[in-house]
């Protein structure tokens, strides 16, 4: 069974994580993904690590599956020549090099047009192509601090924190998907492709949703708030006599079944009722509950609190999280077949269609792995490839 992007061709010019994490995701459904490389060392994830297994960074690993790769010296005219060869029969181009790159190359979305009328190029940057900050390079650490979220994460008294991952790479890479699969609509209407600007520096800042929110509605700067929720209460880490966990306290029926649960007439006076006076009273509110959840352990006030339907939930570490009964029911590790690494592991797909669900088809391909291959369907006879190899074409 085909997946729903089947026959969709996607040429792939980006490297590190938000390019390579979109087009997976397209590969993942199905779409046919070509993986350019440079011709030395490739894609920059290939050296970062450790890990290592097999020779392969644990990094590169977890953005580059379903896909097809190739080396391209795109310096060379020989090299944009064959470029142009793979986008005059392609759906989409995704890009992440700096603003003005592929213009100097000589081969910008309106050079593009030429080859392909209906192209849609993305193109991933920092900033966007626009505004005083566009020239400056992109680097998710960089952005997570800029656009606000560090000064939001960590504990009030301590250091502004970054989140454990690259999040505005992952949250780029998710809207450039969702853009891509919105001009693929758009063109299936109008026959025109387009190009789309996506900016790590953007998708941050939308992805700071209620929290920005709260301050375009109440002129308030936000503050860190540790593991506390700016807008609801209680929903917060707890410690149990034997370690800490979460309640989610999400609405005041939850919360008037948590007062009853933990059995403390204090709990339920007329300033605690609604979540609006729990949070002007959220300090003293905080000081019951913890006495209150001190006094069991975690296994404990999980059974009590799921029984009474209310959401709560362990602080796993990443093995926990991978390991668990859930994730095993859902299929999100899976085992892959690699022909260096044997019983190779990958987080699978969240997403679970019923008509046409996703395969992982390929591995990460090695470096310049399927380069003969892709060359040959564009017409290059052998000869050809050698003697390109020999130029450093490829």
């Amino acid at each position: 069974m085909t997946g729903p992007l089947h026959r969709l061709k996607i040429v792939d010019l980006s490297r590190v994580l938000a390019g390579p994490y979109c087009t997976m995701i397209l590969g993942d459904m199905g779409a046919e993904v070509i993986k350019i490389e440079s011709v030395d060392s490739g894609d920059e994830t290939r050296g970062w690590g450790p890990p290592f297994v097999e020779g392969e960074s644990a990094y590169y690993l977890c953005a580059n599956r379903n896909k097809q790769g190739i080396t391209l010296n795109l310096k060379t005219q020989q090299g944009l020549e064959i470029l142009k060869k793979l986008v005059r029969d392609a759906d989409v181009v995704v890009q992440n090099f700096k603003p003005g790159t592929l213009d100097r190359m000589g081969f910008g979305y309106e050079e593009m047009k030429k080859v392909n009328e209906g192209i849609i190029l993305a193109s991933i940057t920092g900033f966007g192509t626009t505004g005083p900050y566009s020239h400056l390079p992109g680097y998710d650490y960089i952005i997570q601090a800029m656009s606000g979220l560090m000064s939001i994460t960590g504990e009030r008294d301590g250091q502004p924190a970054k989140v454990g991952v690259a999040i505005a790479d992952v949250l780029t890479g998710l809207f450039t998907c969702i853009g891509i699969l919105g001009a693929i609509q758009h063109r299936n209407r109008t026959g025109e492709g387009q190009e789309i600007d996506i900016s790590l520096f953007d998708s941050q800042l939308a992805a700071l949703v209620n929290v920005a929110s709260n301050y375009l509605c109440s002129g308030l700067i936000p503050e860190r708030l540790g593991n506390a929720h700016p807008n609801i209460v209680p929903y917060q880490v707890f410690a149990a006599n034997d370690g800490d966990f979460i309640i989610a306290v999400g609405n005041d029926r939850q919360y008037r079944k948590l007062a009853i649960l933990l059995e403390d007439e204090a709990l339920l006076i007329d300033q605690y009722k609604k979540n609006s006076e729990r949070l002007k009273n959220k300090s003293e509110l905080e000081k019951i509950i913890s006495a209150k959840i001190k006094t069991k352990s975690r296994a404990e006030w999980q059974a009590l609190l799921d029984e009474a339907g209310i959401p709560n939930g362990p602080i796993n570490n990443v093995k926990e999280a991978l390991d668990s009964e859930q994730a095993i029911a859902r299929e999100m590790v899976v085992i892959v077949e690699h022909p260096t690494v044997s019983n190779l592991k990958l987080v699978g797909s969240p997403l679970k269609f019923s008509k046409t669900p996703v395969k992982i088809d390929t591995h990460p391909p090695l470096h310049s792995e399927h380069t003969e291959e892709v060359l040959m369907k564009l017409g290059y006879s052998k000869q050809d490839i050698v003697k390109m190899r020999k130029d450093l074409i490829i």
